[in-house]
């Protein structure tokens, strides 16, 4: 049973994928609780509805019955994240600011981009629709456990994002089109994803806003 289960995860690209992002969305959602000092339940409440809204969306968008209601070791894996978070905060002050938390960010971003890119492309959506629905499982969860956290959804107002999966849902669009094997595109779209929200990070990258546009031709 082990060796099937191991066979399963290490073999497909999608078990892959949406394993890493519900540990490390969860694991983020969860920190962000724990700084607004919510309690344990309220801290595994925002930790699963950033490791799972954006997937439950992607199910819903291509008529299917989402994961998350079909398979009980979804619902672990989120806990497990949950887990980290609260181990994290009984040592660190801010366990969402930490690299640490960030980098799980990346992680899970590029991870939920590239599982909703494979399942549109089962799906045999269009290239805007791979594309699409992978932005949308990327940056679903973390809209929501913003709104639990009454604040206005960060991928809407700052920071270059939800942009990174845009580009891996490019990546990977692209790399099936040109024949790549779907392993192929997903460690591409992956990779992708991820460098382009760790340099985002480290440079402090912004997309321009409306009002910056017109004090420049104001100026």
């Amino acid at each position: 049973m082990t060796g099937g289960v191991l066979s399963l995860l290490f073999g497909d690209p999608f078990a892959v994928m949406n394993t890493v992002g519900l540990v490390a969305f969860a694991l983020v959602g969860a920190s962000k609780a724990v700084r607004e000092e919510f309690d344990l339940f309220g801290v595994a409440v925002v930790g699963l509805a950033m490791a799972f809204a954006g997937g439950v969306t992607r199910d819903l968008l291509v008529a299917r019955v989402p994961l998350a209601l079909r398979s009980p070791v979804e619902i672990l894996l989120g806990l497990v994240g949950v887990a980290l978070a609260v181990g994290l905060s009984a040592w660190l002050a801010s366990p969402d600011e930490h690299p640490v938390t960030l980098v799980a960010d990346a992680v899970g971003l590029a991870a939920f981009a590239t599982t909703g890119a494979i399942v549109a492309t089962d799906a045999g959506v269009s290239a805007f629709g791979v594309v699409a629905v992978a932005t949308i499982n990327a940056v679903g969860g973390g809209a929501l456990a913003d709104i639990l956290l009454d604040r206005a959804p960060f991928i809407l107002f700052e920071d270059f994002y939800a942009s990174c999966a845009v580009l891996g849902g490019v990546t990977y669009w692209l790399v099936g089109a040109l024949g790549g094997p779907s392993g192929v595109a997903a460690a591409a779209c992956a990779a992708v994803t991820v460098a382009i929200r760790l340099v985002a990070v480290a440079r402090g990258w912004r997309l321009p806003t409306a009002k910056r546009f017109g004090d420049r031709f104001d100026g």
